[in-house]
Order: structure tokens, then C-alpha cells, then sequence
């Protein structure tokens, strides 16, 4: 495919102009955006010179007829217009989650791959360049066999940010669809692709939100906490979905002769102490990345038996898009590598819905909290 690939954007926030500019930096023409605000479409479409504005995605997807469509709207609106996308033969990049289930996931997996779609999930994190770094000294021995891995993060979240579809599991939110999705990426990444077995359990910490209107953009959600939070007339909304969760899998690597164990723990609500981390401890040593997606730096306990801080490889750093923002930079190098496979060129293996999917089934089981067994019965 030698032509300027055509790209329309289903969704005006944070997400869908971040997406526009991702494929714009690869050489890809915005044709569209729809949004479901006439308002914020119009506006946002004029400040980005994208030339169409639409609320009807059906339509759009007509009227603009594109390559790739772009899917930024919240997990619980993504089934029917990728549903539209595939039928149109257009290829998909969709962010997470997938859909708000594991059934609608396996779902729309299952539709493009018998239609031929090519599609990409942006569970992106696994692109942070020490997350790289990471993949890179374990493929090459540095911690020997990998045993187990650590993921602690500790958000302390707002509890008054304006109640939306982060509240709500219908509309794809809780922390397992937007923090552990990110998290089992980098895992995958760093120690192999095969999950063999998940168990878990969440708790929902948050309660009510209030309900504020105007909310548009999830980046500046925070902004729009109401001043007076006691006002008799504010209205509340009760979330169903989890903000905390722990979960324990087993993954089969091509560097370990046994099963690796990751542990994931996330509080979306609670303050941290220390600084979040990943490590990843092996038979001859560990890795130790501050923050929580692993932004850095990355420390090293090997031969020496002490603590190295081991500075990122030109190469990887030099490979980085040139991008202000972790999310703003993954969702770029994901989308070079999408766009080079539909271009027919070569391009470094990617997730697709076959992850997504997958992810979205293990989220229903975590879910289900059906892991523990009752043990008063014992002397």
C-alpha cells in the first residue's frame, strides 16, 4: 500500500486527539472525527484541521470511507462501531479495554479475524523504554532463570472526581480494564506472551461520585470536582466497578524452565509511601524499575551483589517518538508499527484483539472473586 492511509477518529477526549496526532506523526491523513457532542466535534475538528465532524459514526464511516478507524471513546461503546468498522473493511485501532466482557471481546476478535481486519490493542505501556530495557537484559541472561515478577502501584485517586464511565463496569471502567491491562502487557512483554493461569479478587472502594456535568475530556475529569461538596442539591452516582484489586498469574517463558509468577497489586485510592515499582527477580539476579508502568530509572542486582543503576541503550532511546507524555509516546510507537504492517512493510509484533480479547476474559474471571476458601471449619 503505496497511498496516504485515511484514518477516522471515533471519539473527541484525551484519547481521540492523542490517536489523530499519533497517526498524523506516521504520515497518516485525519479524514474525520465523530464525536457525540455537536459542539465539542465542531470544535475540536477545527482547532486539529481534521476536515470532517460528525455525530453519526454509520454515517461517517460512509461518507469518509477509511483505511483505519480509530476506537478512543470509553471500553462500554466500542462493540457496534467496530462491529460497522469490520463489516466496511476497515482496520481497527482500538484502546483499552477492548469491550466492557470477555463474550463481546471474543466477539469482535473472532469477526476480524474472519474478515481479514487487521487490529491493534493499546494496552501500550509495554513500549516504555525501560520496559524495553527490561525485555532486553532478561532475553540476554542478566537475572538468569525469571521466577517472579512484582507490579505495586498505589494511585490515591480523587474520590470526588465527577461520577462517569470510569464508575461504571457497563461503560468499560474500573482499575482492572484501565491499570491491569497496562501492567499484564509489560509483564507479557518482559518474561513471554502465555498466560497459563490467573486467580485474583477486587474490592470496590469508592462508593458514590457526584455527578457533574460537562465533563468531556478524562485527562481534566479532576477539574471539574464540585467546590461545595455538601450542596443538598448535588446529585450522586454509585459505582459498580472496582478500584482496587490483587491478582497472581502464571506465565510460561521462553527463559525459565518452570512457570513465572506475577503478582499485580493495585490501589487505585490509596496514597503511596515509597515509590511504585516492577521487578522482575531471577535465578541470578533482579530488576528493579521505579513507577508504577516502569517509567525509571532501572536498577540492576547481579554478580556484584548490590544495586546498579544501568543507563537506557542509545538505541532504544534513539527508537523513542519524540513526543511529550508516556501515553502520548506508546500510543506513537504502537501506531508506527500498525501502520507499517498495513503498509506491507516489516514491522515488530504488536497485540491485537487476540490480547484483547484474552484480557477481557481473564478480567470476568478475576472478577467473579471466587478464589478463596472458607477455612472456619478447621481446628
Amino acid at each position: 500500500m503505496s497511498k496516504t492511509i485515511r484514518v477516522l477518529v471515533h471519539g473527541t477526549g484525551f484519547a481521540g486527539q492523542g490517536h489523530a496526532e499519533a497517526f498524523r506523526d506516521v504520515g497518516a491523513e485525519i479524514i474525520g472525527m465523530v464525536g457525540r457532542t455537536e459542539s465539542v466535534v465542531n470544535q475540536v475538528t477545527t482547532e486539529m484541521k481534521i476536515p470532517f465532524a460528525g455525530l453519526d459514526w454509520s454515517q461517517a464511516l460512509k461518507d469518509c470511507k477509511p483505511d483505519i478507524v480509530s476506537i478512543a471513546t470509553p471500553g462500554g461503546a466500542h462493540v457496534e462501531p467496530i462491529k460497522q468498522a469490520i463489516t466496511a473493511g476497515c482496520h481497527v485501532f482500538c484502546d483499552k479495554p477492548l469491550t466492557a466482557d470477555g463474550d463481546t471481546a471474543k466477539e469482535l476478535y473472532e469477526l476480524a479475524q474472519s474478515k481479514g481486519i487487521k487490529t491493534a490493542f493499546a494496552a501500550s505501556f509495554r513500549y516504555m523504554p525501560e520496559i524495553l530495557h527490561a525485555k532486553r537484559l532478561v532475553e540476554g541472561g542478566a537475572i538468569g532463570d525469571p521466577l517472579e515478577v512484582e507490579c505495586i502501584s498505589h494511585f490515591n485517586l480523587e474520590r470526588d472526581i465527577p461520577f462517569g464511565w470510569s464508575h461504571r463496569r457497563e461503560d468499560g471502567g474500573g482499575r482492572l480494564n484501565n491499570n491491569f491491562t497496562h501492567k499484564l502487557s509489560i509483564v507479557t512483554s518482559v518474561i513471554g506472551e502465555t498466560i497459563l493461569s490467573v486467580m485474583g479478587e477486587v474490592r470496590n472502594d469508592m462508593g458514590q461520585a457526584p455527578i457533574v456535568k460537562g465533563v468531556h475530556n478524562f485527562k481534566t475529569r479532576r477539574e471539574h470536582i464540585p467546590d461545595d461538596l455538601n450542596d443538598p442539591s448535588l446529585k450522586w452516582g454509585t459505582s459498580n466497578v472496582e478500584w482496587s484489586y490483587n491478582v497472581t498469574a502464571k506465565l510460561q517463558s521462553p527463559y525459565a524452565k518452570n512457570p513465572v509468577t506475577a503478582l499485580f497489586k493495585h490501589g487505585g485510592l490509596h496514597p503511596r509511601f515509597h515509590e511504585d515499582y516492577i521487578a522482575f527477580y531471577g535465578s541470578k539476579g533482579t530488576i528493579y524499575i521505579k513507577g508504577h508502568y516502569g517509567s525509571g530509572p532501572l536498577y540492576l542486582y547481579g554478580a556484584s551483589k548490590a544495586w546498579e543503576e544501568i543507563k537506557l541503550p542509545a538505541d532504544i532511546a534513539d527508537n523513542m517518538p519524540d513526543v511529550e507524555g508516556d501515553t502520548e509516546r506508546n500510543w506513537r510507537y504502537l501506531i508506527r508499527e500498525f501502520v507499517k504492517d498495513i503498509k506491507g512493510e516489516t514491522a515488530l509484533p504488536y497485540q491485537t484483539f487476540k490480547e484483547g480479547a484474552q484480557y477481557q476474559q481473564l478480567i470476568d474471571i478475576i472478577r467473579e472473586n471466587d478464589n478463596w476458601t472458607d477455612v472456619r471449619h478447621l481446628s
